[in-house]
């Protein structure tokens, strides 16, 4: 063997390990390609396809009357899931389908958290309906029963509430252009229809309102003959008031 060896000559000799040298060279970058794709994968088949990073935890953020729980149960997250593999809008969809929660926002926290932070709706009017009352929002959504209106939210006289409803919508609109001193003697917005709303005070007078136009003028009138010995305030027509 080394007698075939030393019957090459060194040129030759030269000549192979230089070629030897080049398709190493020209090997090299395949290799390291083919070592980062295998790489990638077994990363990838971690990640995506084994519990080394599902999920462990469902962390739940902002809520103030809902209980946490009834939010993990309707995210429906299930445990060791993937955590890449989450669909997050559909979570947050499922989150949504409750109807104290306003808005969520679903994030993943890694190595093993979704996290779910919600937004809860504000009662800003309680509707008196078969014995109990039913809290708006100010969309005019209904989001809970209780058992008696909370304090500082005033009642809401109406047959449908709801968002659609133009009863609602009407006493919404008018709620929200009440003057301070004037929210706070409220004690109900009385809607038989979206021309006939009154308000109801806490010292028993009436305000006559009419349709929800001009609410904030009305509003402002209202306010001023607040001080008025008065049982009836008549604002519907705010430029000329009658005073009963």
């Amino acid at each position: 063997m080394r007698a075939d060896t030393d019957a090459v000559p060194p040129s030759a000799r030269r000549f192979m390990a230089r070629a030897r040298q080049r398709k190493l060279r020209a090997a090299l970058p395949w290799l390291v390609a083919a070592g980062v794709l295998l790489l990638a994968g077994a990363v990838a088949w971690v990640v995506y396809g084994t519990a080394v990073f599902g999920v462990k935890t469902v962390e739940v953020i902002g809520t103030q009357t809902v209980d946490p729980a009834q939010v993990r149960a309707a995210a429906a997250v299930p445990e060791q899931r993937p955590l890449a593999r989450v669909d997050l809008d559909q979570v947050g969809a499922r989150v949504r389908g409750l109807a104290a929660i306003d808005k969520v926002t679903v994030t993943r926290s890694w190595p093993s958290t979704v996290r779910i932070e919600v937004v809860e709706r504000v009662a800003v009017a309680a509707v008196p309906l078969g014995g109990q009352f039913t809290l708006i929002d100010d969309s005019g959504v209904p989001f809970r029963q209780v058992a008696a209106a909370p304090a500082g939210v005033p009642l809401a006289r109406l047959t449908s509430p709801g968002p659609g409803d133009a009863n609602t919508g009407s006493a919404l609109k008018v709620l929200a252009a009440l003057s301070d001193e004037l929210r706070e003697q409220l004690a109900a917005v009385s809607v038989t229809s979206p021309v006939a709303i009154r308000l109801e005070l806490r010292d028993k007078r009436v305000v006559i309102w009419g349709d929800d136009t001009e609410s904030p003028l009305k509003s402002e009138v209202a306010t001023a003959l607040l001080k008025r010995k008065a049982t009836e305030i008549d604002v519907s027509a705010p430029k000329i008031v009658t005073i009963r």
